[in-house]
């Protein structure tokens, strides 16, 4: 048994090989490698698309235009060197200029508004909203992430169950039988494709998720630095209206 296991796996590689020469084109082997890992195989190829569509929106969501814009920015902290501060919050209010940046001014200013230790809690009331506008981001993220670390899992699972579909058919399988390597190639097949798309899944993803959260750790430093301004402006204006 020992001796014949490894003509029997070579047997079964040749036979892959050929019947795979045999589709002809490149296009159906790559065609292979997407239906190729059973039912197993479509649920990692259904997590990419899930993965394309959370990479796709993330990209669009993380830009300094969207976060940041460069416009709402300048005309906010104008507003505040007048001294209007309502004018301010009621700018930053409109569902029209909603964005990650003002969501944290909009709080920072609500407080130094509404409480009568505003003055003293203005920096906080932003960090607070930043780091919950920040969370929010990350939350959404997640799901890349979680791709990246269930797909190859996925994977060696395909790996598993075609092994052991290769196993049975070493075990009960006749050599003499003319469909026997046929099944044992493509439970091989089965044990490596799934590998290779659970692969190819998560590698693009936990490289895409490291990419994004280093973009958003960016933009919010970027936010927290144009935030300072406000407090600086805010804190001016108050010291000017008690003298």
């Amino acid at each position: 048994m020992n001796a014949l296991l490894p003509n029997i796996l070579l047997q079964a590689a040749a036979s892959g090989t050929s019947s795979a020469s045999s589709g002809g084109s490149s296009g159906g082997s790559m065609l292979k490698f997407i239906t190729g890992g059973g039912p197993i195989g479509y649920v990692i190829v259904l997590l990419s698309l899930v993965a394309f569509a959370f990479v796709v929106i993330h990209f669009v969501q993380i830009r300094r235009s969207a976060l940041l814009p460069e416009e709402r920015v300048r005309a906010v902290k104008e507003i505040v060197e007048r001294g209007d501060l309502e004018g301010a919050l009621e700018y930053a209010a409109l569902p029209a200029n909603d964005c990650y940046y003002l969501r944290v001014v909009g709080a920072g200013i609500k407080r130094f508004l509404r409480s009568p230790f505003g003055a003293f809690e203005i920096k906080s009331a932003m960090e607070e909203a930043g780091a919950e506008e920040t969370a929010r981001l990350y939350r959404t993220m997640d799901v890349i992430a979680t791709i990246g670390s269930v797909a190859p899992l996925l994977g060696l699972l395909g790996t598993v169950q075609g092994m052991i579909g290769a196993f049975d058919t070493v075990a009960m399988g006749s050599a003499n039988n003319a469909s026997y390597y046929e099944t044992l190639a493509a439970n091989i097949a089965i044990a490596l494709i799934t590998t290779f798309q659970g692969l190819v899944v998560a590698i693009p993803c936990v490289s895409i998720y490291g990419y994004l959260r280093n973009r958003v750790d960016a933009l919010a430093g970027e936010c927290a630095a144009n935030a300072e301004e406000i407090v600086a402006l805010i804190e001016k204006s108050a010291r000017k209206s008690t003298k």
